[in-house]
């Protein structure tokens, strides 16, 4: 009978211990939740409407297609400034061409969920100088009049701001780049990893000193390169956030951040600012999900306000 119990013992063990494994060995959340809804705030959203325009598309350069957008009314311009989007819908993007104080030509670029495939994608430096060579040839192929691109504005919103840590990151590609929008979507991980700061982390400043010099670039007087971040109060946990993020570089440039209490675009509530020069912070209520979304509908007021 002892022998019995023993080898019954035996077989039930490992299906104990296997049953036990997944969650004791769980992976860790990416980050903790934030709310899926608000009745604070407004939340306007951009209808999904497509503006009347030019559109293609460029393949083979990318892991997905960027979508190509003129205006309709802008199609006999000159002269462009050209918008590369990083994360976002389409028909954001081409609105705000469509309400940009100038002639822009859009480009949407989405290649999935996170900043690492975003920043995989420009991994080879090269990568964004033969995209705006592509683009420009695309144009001018496209139009009757032989157009020249005058400013290279980057923006991403959310996990966006991949492409553009990496674009910048190049001393050949950050010449290139007249101005930068980060709409929500600046982050860095924290050392030792996922140690918040109120628990003695800190901020791992790699991930941030590309945007750190770009702020300083554009923080300059007379300043030709133009840099806006806008950032909500979410917290991921896990990673550093947009506000940790944004204060960290504002304290590295010793620029004081102003409290605001005033309407923002789409009903958003703003709660700070900072400026030096041509390097300005805008900090916005709400740690929801709908809060977050508010920064890439309000892309064509932001967009704007970069380029003032």
């Amino acid at each position: 009978m002892k022998k019995r119990s023993v080898a019954v013992l035996a077989i039930l063990l490992p299906i104990a211990v296997a049953r036990a494994q997944p969650h004791e060995l769980a992976p860790p959340a990416p980050q903790n939740p934030s709310p899926m809804a608000d009745h604070i705030r407004r939340h306007e959203r951009i209808p999904p409407q497509k503006p009347a325009g030019l559109e293609f598309k460029i393949v083979d350069i990318l892991p997905k297609p960027v979508e190509v957008f003129i205006p309709q009314k802008k199609i006999k311009s000159r002269r462009f400034d050209l918008l590369l989007h990083f994360h976002g819908a389409g028909f954001i993007v081409q609105y705000a061409a469509t309400q940009y104080k100038g002639a822009l030509v859009a480009a949407t670029i989405n290649l999935g969920a996170g900043s690492g495939v975003y920043g995989n994608a420009f991994a080879d430096s090269t990568t964004f100088a033969i995209l705006l060579q592509t683009l420009n040839d695309s144009l001018q192929l496209k139009l009757a009049l032989l157009p020249k691109i005058r400013k290279v504005i980057l923006s991403g919103f959310s996990a966006g701001y991949g492409a553009i840590r990496k674009i910048i990151s190049s001393p050949s590609n950050v010449n290139r780049v007249a101005a930068i929008l980060l709409l929500d979507g600046i982050h860095a991980s924290y050392i030792p990893e996922r140690r918040v700061l109120a628990e003695g982390g800190q901020i791992d400043r790699s991930g941030v000193a590309p945007f750190i010099r770009f702020a300083s670039a554009a923080a300059r007087k007379n300043s030709e390169q133009k840099f806006l971040i806008t950032h909500s109060e979410i917290f991921p946990g896990t990673f550093v956030s947009t506000t940790e993020a944004t204060d960290f570089i504002l304290q590295q440039l010793a620029i004081k951040r102003e409290p605001v209490l005033k309407w923002g675009p789409l009903g958003m509530q703003q709660l700070s600012a900072a400026r030096q020069n041509r390097f300005a912070v805008l900090g916005f209520a709400g740690n929801t999900a709908p809060d977050h979304v508010d920064h890439l509908h309000a892309l064509s007021y932001f967009l704007n306000k970069l380029m003032e």
